[in-house]
């Protein structure tokens, strides 16, 4: 049975977020044949909205407003419940990213249904929409189907394949008028440590150090790695609680979790809390000193050696590789 459903479109430094298109794929799934709307909430957002129908919505609606310049869960709520009400979809998804974690709940407090939280994979089975999620700090799965009421589930960044871009695409946008008022936060100015380049949550290649990297210049080396592979940098709790580098940098169950298409753990131990952040990754490589680190148990190689004599030979090999000298 088709079905109606929204997607929230997450921007950052003006521009949509990979995980926004995943989640119009997904949302292509749970519709069965249905419609897809795209949802772009902020302060100038309406340039975004044919990206989003180039990459699968049907149309976008968008509410704008300067009091959504910068995300506050009532303002986002405020507008998005307008959003809801005008539509009454059957569905709702969100990107499982700081943003969604903080809003969904509280969209699904107001709407007294249930929800779907970090969903990996979304499939149609004998006419359902089945959900597959990590459980036990990803020890395990399972999968959920919703019986009755809303479809409203956060989709994984990195686990749901976006649709191809079609720029001959063309899809009706409209605006939403929504009431932003009685705000408990006021976002004055957001102060950002993380450094420029790919989102980690987003990244298909992640350079991670622990504790075995010993000083904040021991993530130079990962740093330029990640430079020549076109990834990001990471790190485990144990880098980030001795000043190695800032804690926006932290992988694991009280950090972000990633799923890349290549993690390369450099002096991580393997500790359960680090491992519940990236051990679903695709291929995972380890490099450590100890032979007996817990890290290889769940690598799918590993290199045991000192890796301050490793990375800098695999960045010059990769140097060639990407040279086409080999």
């Amino acid at each position: 049975m088709s079905k109606k459903v929204l997607v929230l479109g997450e921007t950052r430094a003006g521009q949509l977020r990979n995980v926004s298109f995943e989640a119009v794929a997904a949302g292509k799934t749970a519709a069965q044949g249905g419609e897809v709307i795209g949802v772009l909430i902020g302060d100038a957002v309406s340039s975004l909205a044919e990206e989003m129908i180039q990459h699968g919505a049907d149309r976008v609606l968008t509410v704008e407003d300067e009091k959504l310049g910068q995300y506050t869960s009532d303002g986002f709520a405020q507008a998005l419940m307008a959003v809801i009400e005008q539509e009454q979809p059957d569905g709702i998804l969100f990107g499982h990213t700081a943003l969604g974690k903080d809003l969904s709940p509280k969209i699904a407090a107001k709407l007294n249904t249930g929800l779907i939280s970090d969903a990996t994979a979304i499939n149609e089975e004998n006419g359902e929409i089945v959900f597959t999620r990590p459980i036990y700090s990803g020890k395990a799965f399972e999968k959920v189907v919703v019986e009755d009421g809303l479809l409203f589930a956060t989709v994984r960044p990195n686990n749901i394949e976006p649709l191809q871009k079609d720029e001959t695409r063309s899809g009706d946008v409209s605006s939403v008028s929504a009431s932003i008022k009685d705000l408990r936060t006021i976002i004055q100015d957001v102060v950002r440590k993380s450094t420029d380049g790919v989102d980690l949550s987003e990244a298909k290649v992640i350079i991670a150090g622990g504790r075995g990297v010993k000083s904040e210049e021991g993530f130079q080396p990962l740093k330029e790695l990640a430079d020549v592979l076109g990834g990001a940098v990471g790190a485990s709790r144990g880098a980030c609680d001795a000043d190695y580098c800032d804690y926006s940098l932290q992988i694991g169950q009280t950090g972000k979790v990633v799923t890349p298409d290549l993690y390369i753990a450099c002096g991580i131990s393997g500790a359960i809390q680090h491992l519940a952040g990236m051990s679903n990754s695709k291929v995972i490589v380890a490099i450590n000193k100890d032979p007996e680190a817990d890290i290889f148990k769940v690598a799918d190689y590993g290199i045991v050696g000192d890796l301050f004599e490793v990375i800098p030979m695999l960045t010059e090999e990769f140097k060639k590789v990407k040279a086409g000298s080999l």
